[in-house]
């Protein structure tokens, strides 16, 4: 092998063992900040109040990005088509792609012009809430026909997953 070849191919191999070893810096992860922003006076039922609002606003203004963020890993909607007892004809989206996709393909081609929960019926054990709403879409109202789970992570109010169509027709 020629002399020249091969200082170059040992160049590397001195230069990594010439440097000195570094040492890794423990870096804390900053915490993002929550999606919703709420005062530090509000209430946990307030902040899950303003998380579902902010949802229908987002929906209303077609921010998908803005809108994602509210949702937790591993969320799910479900469609339970007016048959609540009955899960075999239930429609699933499931993590945040496939959630992603139902909005941009399903819900803002319809163009809402309002999406307003009202009538939260909200159950809470430590960082988990329940919420029974009723939703209005434009002029459809759908009384106690959503329920919304939504979880506390890192000081924040995430949706778990929604399930609509609740009412019986």
């Amino acid at each position: 092998m020629h002399p020249l070849l091969t200082s170059l191919l040992l160049l590397p191999l001195l230069l990594v063992s010439c440097v000195a070893p570094v040492e890794e810096e423990t870096v804390s992860p900053t915490p993002m900040p929550c999606p919703v922003q709420a005062p530090a006076t509000a209430t946990d039922e307030e902040v899950i109040a303003m998380v579902l609002m902010a949802e229908g606003q987002l929906v209303v203004e077609q921010k998908i990005d803005d809108l994602m963020a509210l949702w937790s890993t591993g969320a799910e909607v479900i469609n339970a088509k007016n048959t609540p007892g009955d899960s075999s004809d239930d429609q699933s989206w499931l993590d945040k792609d496939a959630i992603r996709h139902r909005y941009v393909r399903t819900v803002f081609p319809g163009a809402p012009s309002q999406v307003t929960p009202k009538d939260l019926q909200i159950e809470r054990v430590n960082d988990r809430a329940v919420v029974t709403a009723t939703t209005q879409i434009g002029t459809e109202v759908s009384p106690a026909g959503d329920r919304w789970v939504l979880v506390k992570r890192n000081n924040c109010w995430e949706i778990q997953s929604l399930t609509y169509n609740l009412e019986i027709n």
